[in-house]
């Protein structure tokens, strides 16, 4: 008899509380990686993660928190990893363990620093992981709104549809829609070129820009987005999916 393949989510930080509370919806149990032994400590007494989103209350019972990363990835099939891009080298130097065989998902919006690589290149040339076991978890979707259980959207991308497809059907709740794709690169360099445009949006906004600049701006980043993801990755996308335009929109009007 198969037994059903262990997830792990590895960050403390808003986003990765937001994907527990999301995987807790479904699951029995849910491994939990986090630096901070305090928040550990914290959230099986209190329920809740002390420092992002605390109005999220936890079943202590269904969480297998641990501050020690090679215990969280011998414990787990599938890797969510939710730690910001800035940290993400100096938490991987940790590991004394093999990622060969484990299926990872980046939760991560950023290049990571030194390496000008998305998140899933540089785990495929880092680690000599494959393709088909690299996977992308994008918006638009703000972890505060999954707290309050507003109406959300998720795409899951993997080149493997039955991997891609496992991690959404865990993700998904009456609150939390989610879909696959194929496009691991293409969402991934959406998600952090989104960022970059949503700065802009800000600083146009700060120096008291309208609403009419403001429109142009967001039409000028997608076509801009368009392209470029084109000529990184030439596929055929909808540039108008929720992943690419309404990832960027979310971000941008936030």
């Amino acid at each position: 008899m198969n037994k059903e393949p262990k997830i792990a989510v590895f960050g403390g930080g808003s986003w990765a509380t937001a994907i527990v509370k999301m995987l807790s919806e479904n699951l029995d149990e849910i491994g939990w990686y986090m630096r901070s032994s305090y928040a550990i400590e914290h959230i099986k007494r209190n329920k809740h993660n002390p420092n992002y989103i605390s109005s999220v209350e936890f079943n202590p019972e269904q969480l297998k928190l641990t501050d020690d990363i090679n215990e969280m990835v011998r414990y787990a099939d599938y890797l969510i990893f939710a730690i910001p891009s800035a940290f993400l080298i100096q938490e991987l130097d940790k590991l004394e363990v093999s990622l060969n065989q484990k299926i990872i998902f980046s939760a991560i919006k950023g290049i990571v620093p030194e390496t000008g690589y998305i998140v899933g290149k540089y785990f495929a040339k880092t680690y000599k992981i494959s393709l088909e076991n690299i996977g992308v978890i994008t918006g638009p979707c703000h972890a505060e709104e999954v707290a309050l259980e507003r109406l959300s959207y998720l795409t899951i991308a993997c080149k493997n549809e039955v991997k891609a497809e496992f991690i959404a059907g865990n993700l998904a709740s009456r609150y939390i829609k989610t879909k696959v794709s194929d496009d691991i690169i293409g969402t991934e360099y959406a998600a952090v070129m989104k960022n970059i445009y949503a700065i802009a949006a800000g600083i146009a906004h700060g120096l008291g820009y309208g609403d009419n600049f403001q429109a142009v701006l967001m039409s000028n980043s997608i076509r801009e987005m368009k392209r470029f993801i084109k000529k990184v990755h030439k596929m055929k996308r909808n540039i108008n999916n929720s992943a690419y335009l309404g990832d960027l929109l979310v971000t941008g009007y936030s």
